[in-house]
């Protein structure tokens, strides 16, 4: 089974392409999602108060959003936690895939690149959009100021930077359809693994 990663910056819609390849039987495992679900581990818990304070978890719940302020303001702090948590999501995505039966399978992660799990990796997608577009599609989701998506912009590779490392690539700019170019893709990784 071919491992493929799907990449991109902040708001570029990786989650969106991930759908329709969803709906092709393609099975996707979101990585940041995956990772959320740690927070409320007890060992996962424990580290963090460790190494960032109660402060992340007033009344016993994990406050995402004093988290997103402290590490985005703070590479240190963005590499401790990444330090923390992707091993464990490495470890969850290699269970999950061996319960995979698929031509080939995703990976969904915004930091795919600088975890340096891409390694691992058969072959990377990387889903671009305008500067513009990103920031209004995260102030929007996330209630957030532009000051602060600029700040997690900041913290990520450039889509120059990701697009070196990356084999495939989809525009999401409203202007190209997302659906023939996924599409296209899939045949094309289908033929990779053999399917076609």
């Amino acid at each position: 089974m071919l491992k493929i990663g799907i990449t991109g910056g902040i708001g570029s819609g990786k989650s969106t392409v991930c759908a329709i390849f969803q709906i092709l039987g393609i099975p996707v495992f979101n990585a940041d999602i995956e990772a959320r679900k740690l927070y409320d581990e007890p060992q996962v818990k424990e580290a963090i108060i460790l190494a960032f304070g109660d402060i992340m978890y007033p009344q016993g719940v994990f406050d995402k959003k004093a988290m997103a302020d402290l590490v985005f303001q703070s590479t240190d702090k963005l590499k401790q936690l990444n330090e923390l948590l992707h091993p464990l999501v490495q470890i969850q995505f290699d269970t999950w895939l061996q319960q995979q039966v698929s031509p080939y399978a995703i990976k969904e992660a915004a930091l795919l690149i600088e975890a340096g799990s891409y390694q691992q990796l058969d072959a990377l997608m990387l889903v671009t959009c305008p500067m513009n577009k990103r920031i209004e599609r995260v102030m929007k989701r996330d209630r957030v100021t532009e000051d602060e998506v600029l700040a997690r912009i900041n913290k990520q590779l450039s889509e120059e930077d990701k697009r070196v490392l990356c084999q495939y690539e989809i525009i999401n700019d409203d202007r190209q359809l997302l659906i023939p170019q996924v599409l296209q893709l899939h045949h094309q990784l289908m033929r990779v693994a053999g399917q076609e």
